[in-house]
């Protein structure tokens, strides 16, 4: 079996080297021809996941041509760019989509795909750095459709002795769950840049957890999947880690600095204000959700944001 992942940044740059090294053949492709010459030189990618060298058994393409050679592949592009590339996809092809964001018109990427034409589609998520699963550090993912035979084929291809991978049904919980808590990592960073400490810290996320949970139920999701690997994991590990894009973007905005830095994406960081406008529209209260926005916006500064968290009226937990 070979695996084909289309976008190579840190995360399908790491799932490929990680396939390679278990024994499974993966094409990796760049939509830049210039950056695709670059990995097959190099060896390396150098821009988003330096000092892992790239196995002799991961291949290096610009041609989406290659697609017509699968049965479906994994798209790890970021979230604006989902849209462009599914279109130049043929519709026959089974998709798994690895970003953790929504769509421009704010709709999931699922739906975005199914608009599209697809019928077989796949979301994948879980506290998954790709810093760490690159270098064969222990993970576990969570791989979701509608489609159980399809969910298996990925999970079959995907698993090896140091990425663990479940499947579920619960396509909307494992989805909205990785992009709900990259919000909650920007809320975390902002709380890390403002050195309010770690009682502060556990609050936020405590909180901003229950907030991920009305929301969920909001759109339909089971309830355990909350407390699952693409819900609470994925908080923790984008919340407190050093790898994490999104919590460094909100430490970040708390110094008065630009929030993405790099050319790397922080999901978070345009999220924020999609979900906001989804509250205010269906009339839920997400505060946190609403104070992430604001600051990204401008519009608050950060500790006009924890004013606005910790002047909120009394009530039972």
């Amino acid at each position: 079996m070979s695996v084909l992942v289309l976008g190579a940044g840190g995360w399908g740059t790491a799932l490929a080297v990680m396939l390679a090294r278990h024994g499974t053949p993966a094409t990796l492709w760049a939509r830049r021809a210039d950056f695709a010459a670059e990995l097959r030189g190099a060896r390396e990618n150098r821009a988003y996941l330096p000092g892992v060298p790239l196995p002799d058994a991961v291949t290096v393409t610009e041609d989406l041509g290659v697609v017509s050679a699968f049965a479906w592949a994994l798209v790890v592009v970021p979230s604006r760019g989902v849209e462009e590339l599914l279109g130049n996809l043929p519709r026959t092809l089974g998709v798994v989509l690895c970003a953790k964001g929504l769509a421009e018109d704010g709709a999931r990427l699922t739906t975005l795909a199914a608009r599209l034409g697809f019928t077989r589609v796949a979301v994948l998520s879980g506290p998954n750095h790709a810093e760490e699963v690159a270098r064969g550090l222990p993970a576990a993912t969570v791989v979701a459709s509608s489609d159980a035979a399809f969910a298996q084929d990925v999970q079959r291809a995907l698993m090896t002795p140091s990425f663990r991978v479940y499947t579920s049904a619960d396509v909307v919980g494992v989805e909205l769950g990785g992009v709900l808590k990259n919000v909650m990592a920007v809320a975390g960073g902002l709380v890390d840049g403002l050195r309010l400490g770690d009682n502060a810290k556990a609050a936020i996320l405590t909180r901003g957890l229950r907030e991920m949970g009305r929301y969920l139920i909001a759109s339909g999701a089971d309830d355990d999947t909350l407390y699952g690997l693409s819900g609470l994991g994925d908080l923790i590990a984008t919340a407190t880690s050093v790898h994490s894009r999104n919590r460094a973007a909100g430490e970040a905005i708390a110094r008065g600095e630009p929030p993405v830095q790099g050319g790397k994406v922080a999901e978070g960081v345009r999220t924020a204000g999609l979900l906001a406008d989804w509250a205010q529209a269906h009339g839920h209260d997400l505060p946190i959700t609403r104070a992430v926005a604001r600051v990204v916006a401008g519009t608050w500064t950060p500790p006009q944001a924890l004013a606005s968290l910790m002047e909120r009226g009394a009530k039972p937990e």
